[in-house]
């Protein structure tokens, strides 16, 4: 006779710690060129992730800025801490297909030093207030960008998780005329 009962035992959910491009590409919406993260090298749930841009001279912005002196625009990289901590966020959520993260504020931005090709840039963000209500998710967030372990840009960034299938806040159709 054969026992045919399953077991109860739950088996434990391993939550992944680090995140290699394809990775990326399943949680974030963004593109080339403008993803701006590489890698995640550390993700610790609803708390912090670390994160790797390797800057190199095909970036398409360098051909404008500047053309005899390539320098990473500064508000890219406060986009590269918003796009780590977006990774951070939509790891949370099971229905990422329909939201996108939305900027709703910059705070404290800072630049200490400029950002060239053939650096490696380190994004740190740490979560720093998380309100979850119905449908709707909102965040701010802490990020720190190093080069070889020197701090090269810092801000505060808010966003908020939008859910992409309701459309454009104030964008109803209108019925159409009457001829």
């Amino acid at each position: 006779m054969t026992d045919t009962a399953q077991s109860t035992v739950e088996k434990p959910v391993t939550t992944k710690t680090t995140l290699d491009i394809n990775d990326i590409f399943r949680i974030l919406p963004h593109r080339y060129p403008f993803l701006l993260i590489d890698r995640v090298v550390e993700i610790v749930r609803k708390q912090r992730i670390v994160a790797i841009k390797n800057v190199t001279i095909n970036e398409p912005f360098f051909a404008g800025h500047f053309p005899n002196l390539p320098i990473m625009p500064g508000v890219l990289i406060v986009e590269a801490i918003a796009q780590a901590g977006g990774a951070l966020l939509l790891t949370e959520v099971e229905d990422r297909s329909n939201k996108l993260i939305m900027f709703t504020g910059i705070e404290r931005a800072k630049f200490r030093r400029p950002v060239v090709p053939g650096d490696q840039l380190r994004i740190e963000v740490e979560l720093k207030a998380w309100r979850a209500v119905e449908n709707m998710i909102a965040v701010r967030m802490e990020g720190k960008a190093y080069v070889e372990g020197q701090r090269v840009a810092e801000a505060s960034v808010k966003c908020q998780l939008v859910d992409t299938s309701r459309g454009r806040r104030g964008a109803a159709a209108e019925p159409a005329a009457s001829e």
